[in-house]
């Protein structure tokens, strides 16, 4: 990509309307003093004491807070919380981003608000050590008229807006944003809105999922397809992916942690763009959530299945580079590691 076309590209950013439709949670970071543990007296075991805590929209928050970084027009979550502490940190943490329109994200009693609660040893001079997570969610399924809502929010919205992300981050179907009923109105846009893109990923594969544009990982592709999972045989997963992408008729983009990116088209047309090299300690949470973001913000402004991995793997190589958070990457971030990159000829295989 030439430095005229990265610029035409993410220069529409600013006019883009994009909704987010998922499972938004609350990473709420304990942050932690080792130089001020004690020992508990009733129980004789360490204490940990938390000197700092953070928190930030995580899953599907994720995915927006990196659009957001890129700067993008108008945004609209389309999830839920509960009625508690934890929802209206969510709540708030979400309403307070440039750009954001909470019209159609939810809060209600009938949930609890999905948090990751993540202790972290801080360190003056050392890398951030991060203990067990302690996580909330739900178990039972989404009420009916929460399904309702959310469902009619996506159907509401999809003439407005330039592309739709679906993030399915729960362990249990139907017990999050991304339920059945959902699915079905999403299923009914691929018909009515035939060139919206809409970019979909679940942690839990995306079996079942309407003809629309996947993202995954080589294990969920192997999982889809009963193909290999190899990350390191590009050429197999390649195949693979080119299969899938003509079987329903959208591209199909497969990360490949440190081997780079696949996307393959309908037409026939598939591209491998390498990860960029590692310029430091890394960290991998949240990566594949600004690969998500980067990919639907470019084919939103225009941009073709191998421009758009590009520019998401500029962004990947720059979040796992932030230690002890999850990371977003913004333009001008993105502009100097192309520069640095185009350069030194390590982003073209």
């Amino acid at each position: 990509m030439t430095p005229e076309r990265f610029s035409t590209l993410t220069g529409r950013y600013s006019g883009l309307r994009v909704a987010v439709a998922g499972d938004f949670c609350l990473d709420r970071y304990l942050e932690i003093d080792p130089g001020r543990t004690e020992t508990s007296l009733e129980t004789g075991l360490p204490v940990h004491n938390v000197v700092r805590v953070r928190g930030q929209p995580g899953a599907a928050g994720t995915i927006l807070n990196n659009l957001v970084a890129l700067g993008l027009g108008t945004l609209y979550p389309v999830g839920f919380c509960g009625d508690d502490g934890e929802g209206f940190e969510l709540r708030r943490a979400l309403a307070g981003m440039p750009g954001v329109r909470m019209d159609f994200f939810v809060t209600t009693g009938a949930r609890r608000t999905f948090t990751y609660c993540k202790p972290i040893a801080i360190e003056p001079g050392r890398p951030p050590v991060e203990f067990n997570r302690l996580d909330s969610k739900n178990w039972t399924p989404t009420p009916r008229d929460i399904e309702r809502r959310l469902a009619e929010g996506v159907e509401t919205l999809a003439p407005q807006i330039d592309a739709l992300v679906l993030l399915d981050q729960v362990d249990l179907a139907d017990t999050g944003v991304v339920t059945r009923g959902v699915l079905a109105s999403v299923n009914r846009l691929v018909a009515d809105h035939p060139r919206l893109p809409i970019l979909a990923d679940s942690r839990r594969g995306l079996r079942g999922f309407p003809p629309v544009i996947f993202k995954m990982n080589a294990h969920e592709l192997a999982a889809l397809t009963g193909g290999a999972a190899d990350v390191a045989d590009a050429a197999s997963v390649r195949q693979a992916a080119l299969t899938l992408a003509r079987s329903h008729g959208r591209p199909v983009f497969v990360t490949l942690a440190e081997h780079g990116m696949i996307g393959a088209c309908p037409d026939g047309a598939s591209y491998h763009v390498p990860a960029l090299p590692l310029r430091g300690d890394i960290d991998i949470v949240g990566a594949g959530d600004a690969v998500t973001a980067n990919l639907a913000a470019a084919l939103a402004a225009g941009a073709s299945v191998r421009e758009a991995l590009e520019l998401a793997s500029l962004a990947a190589s720059i979040v796992i580079h932030q230690l002890g958070t999850t990371g977003t990457a913004s333009v001008a971030q993105l502009r100097d590691l192309h520069t640095r990159s185009v350069q030194g000829s390590h982003l073209h295989s």
